[in-house]
């Protein structure tokens, strides 16, 4: 009986060790620049996406397809909301959790207090379009103390009023405006850590060819700036079903990036860890086509800002590999000791990279 037991603890270490070892081997895959290194941060996390840091250094996690909400801290995994209707958007304020499913946004007050035992959630706001369509959000907390919401296109392409749009309104969810207007569907954006101006992600229509249109890259210069959808896109291709209005009546990217990769979240590098040269520059995770016969994205790549000029490049690579994907990166985030974290909606897993010097 006890050599039995032995065998079956023996098995059981060796499947541990095998799937470690398999984790392992797919980083390996990544191409980093040189002096940084990758791990696993944590795994077990199916579609995890968003990632928003707390006061007590807690990181929590929205989905997309999973409808959950996660948290993570010191090693351990807490879910703080579960078969919710695609609660991508997060965002940190005051001690709460803040939640933007599609139709509502959520409150969970005093979160890293009751990470094993959630409060329930205020409603904030129930009264958002609810469309699924576009319909997973991106929400932020800004400079000015507003929270900042996209609210999506519910098609593909199309001109209907109310959507295509970044708006903000008070953590009490009084007082809203529209930010930005034709932002086909942006669940990315962050502040310019010296200008404190809105940098945002935009993923442009679909079915115009493999390389057409560019995904943007914007930046909010005055409340209520155009950024040409559904009429202009990547701020040269007047769309050939809404030509009314010409491309020179709108705002062009200020960085536009090739068609289909895909850019979801994106974040200045804030932290002190890494060389100088990184400091302040713009990450963006390329989440990876699907509308182009070639793939394209599955990486992250840096703006690296020159003046007024932005320079491309890429900073990670190796999800994509001889046209396999193994992994998609979806957001960013800076934790308080210059580490980036990356997370993984399709391995379900969080990576966190650091610089070795």
């Amino acid at each position: 009986m006890i050599k039995n037991h032995y065998t079956v603890l023996l098995f059981l270490i060796s499947l541990v060790l095998a799937a470690c070892s398999t984790s392992r081997s797919k980083l390996d895959l990544l191409k980093l620049p040189k002096g940084f290194e990758i791990e696993f941060f944590a795994e077990n996390l199916p579609n995890a996406r968003t990632m928003v840091l707390g006061d007590e250094g807690t990181v929590f996690v929205g989905t997309r397809t999973a409808g959950n909400v996660y948290a993570v801290k010191d090693g351990k995994h807490f879910i703080i909301g579960k078969d919710m209707n695609m609660p991508n958007g997060l965002a940190f304020h005051n001690k709460a959790l803040y939640v933007a499913v599609v139709d509502q946004i959520l409150r969970f007050d005093d979160i890293e207090n009751n990470l094993a035992n959630p409060p329930e959630a205020v409603i904030i706001r129930d009264d958002l379009p609810d469309d699924s369509h576009h319909g997973w959000r991106f929400i932020a907390f800004g400079p000015d103390g507003r929270l900042y919401i996209s609210i999506g296109a519910p098609c593909n392409i199309c001109l209907e009023e109310d959507y295509a749009q970044i708006r903000s309104m008070n953590a009490d969810g009084s007082d809203e405006r529209v930010e930005a207007k034709g932002v086909r569907n942006s669940v990315g954006f962050t502040w310019h850590p010296s200008s404190k101006k809105l940098w945002f992600s935009d993923n442009g229509r679909d079915w115009l060819g493999d390389d057409s249109p560019p995904d943007e890259i914007n930046l909010l210069e005055y409340q209520g700036q155009h950024f040409g959808f559904p009429y202009c896109h990547g701020g040269i291709i007047q769309d050939s079903e809404f030509n009314q209005k010409t491309c020179d009546k709108f705002s062009p990217p200020i960085w536009p990036l090739e068609a289909h990769v895909a850019p979801l979240g994106i974040a200045f590098y804030t932290g002190k860890q890494f060389p100088k040269e990184y400091h302040n520059q713009l990450f963006v995770a390329e989440h990876g086509s699907w509308n182009s016969s070639e793939k394209k994205g599955y990486r992250i790549m840096m703006g690296r800002l020159v003046g007024e000029n932005i320079r491309y490049e890429t900073f990670i690579s190796g999800w994509l590999k001889d046209d396999n994907v193994w992994g998609r990166p979806a957001y960013l985030l800076v934790l308080k000791d210059g580490s980036l974290l990356i997370s993984d909606d399709q391995a379900g897993a969080i990576y966190r990279l650091i610089y070795k010097k």
